[in-house]
């Protein structure tokens, strides 16, 4: 049996008992680490799990995953995914080898900050299509996550934005050369984020267009939700890009249209209320 097990959001204590039940249970235990991290390490997941952890990369789940597949044709094994185990479509592959090559499958769920994200008090059913915000760099600046931003924005939605992970990431120059040197992970944040949004509004203006998405857009950044220090923070897209939330994991929001309740909510968290109740867009319903 392959069982793919939500870890939540958290720390090590956030597993669920069913989850945690089925790691106990399992000869191999691989978890994922690329598409996201808990705010504790290995170490403390494998004392409390009292398993030993296999560290799964991109690169070992993408080419190697076969070879993980045939141990769970023959015994049990767990691949642990922080947050909930469909949160990554990456993950899907993993169900579609093992049905094609036989071999049961239990999924078991948790937490993610897909619906967590609730906390800052912004409806779940009020939320358009999730974007991802990549880091750019010198030579590539996509800008198409901004476009489903804007057409949220166009149908009164919120857009969550999950924003960059780059872990055992190789420079070009060292992939190029075949050399397995990595670069150190880095993790992008809400304020670098809204730093890049600010430069596609420019872009944009410079192109003739006038976007929905403007500086005094009303954002929510979350950093480390689920966590005992979690923070949440909501201000214009122009105060985001001065937000220091510290570290990872970091999310992004950009408002839509607003119920008055989540107005109210949005001002518990809020660096400034006069410029929340002025930049917001409120429903009259």
């Amino acid at each position: 049996m392959l069982y793919l097990v939500g870890l939540g959001l958290g720390d090590a204590k956030d597993i669920t008992v069913k989850g945690l039940e089925a790691v106990r249970r399992c000869r191999r235990v691989y978890l994922e680490a690329y598409t996201s991290v808990l705010t504790v390490g290995k170490e403390a997941l494998e004392e409390f799990y009292g398993k030993e952890l296999i560290l799964a990369d991109r690169e070992m789940v993408e080419q190697e995953a076969d070879s993980l597949l045939k141990e769970a044709d023959v015994c049990d094994v767990a691949f642990l995914v922080v947050g909930d185990p469909f949160g990554a479509t990456t993950h899907s592959d993993l169900v579609l080898r093992a049905v094609k090559l036989g071999i049961p499958y239990k999924v078991i769920h948790n937490a993610s900050i897909m619906n967590a994200v609730g906390c800052c008090g912004l409806q779940l059913y009020n939320f358009g299509e999730t974007v991802s915000i990549v880091f750019w760099t010198d030579t590539w600046k996509p800008e198409s996550f901004f476009d489903k931003i804007e057409k949220n924005r166009q149908n009164g939605m919120h857009t969550l934005c999950l924003l960059d992970i780059k872990v055992k990431e190789q420079s070009l120059e060292n992939l190029m050369k075949g050399r397995k040197i990595y670069e150190p992970p880095r993790y992008m944040s809400v304020n670098q984020a809204a730093e890049q949004l600010l430069a596609i509004i420019r872009n944009r203006r410079l192109q003739g267009e006038e976007p929905e998405t403007t500086e005094n857009t009303v954002c929510v950044g979350l950093a480390r939700v689920g966590a005992p220090d979690e923070k949440i923070a909501s201000g214009t897209l122009q105060q985001m890009a001065t937000m220091e939330l510290g570290s990872p994991l970091h999310s992004l929001i950009v408002t839509g249209t607003m119920h008055p309740l989540e107005l109210e909510m949005l001002k518990l968290f809020s660096v400034d209320s006069s410029s929340l109740e002025n930049n917001a867009c409120q429903r009259t319903t």
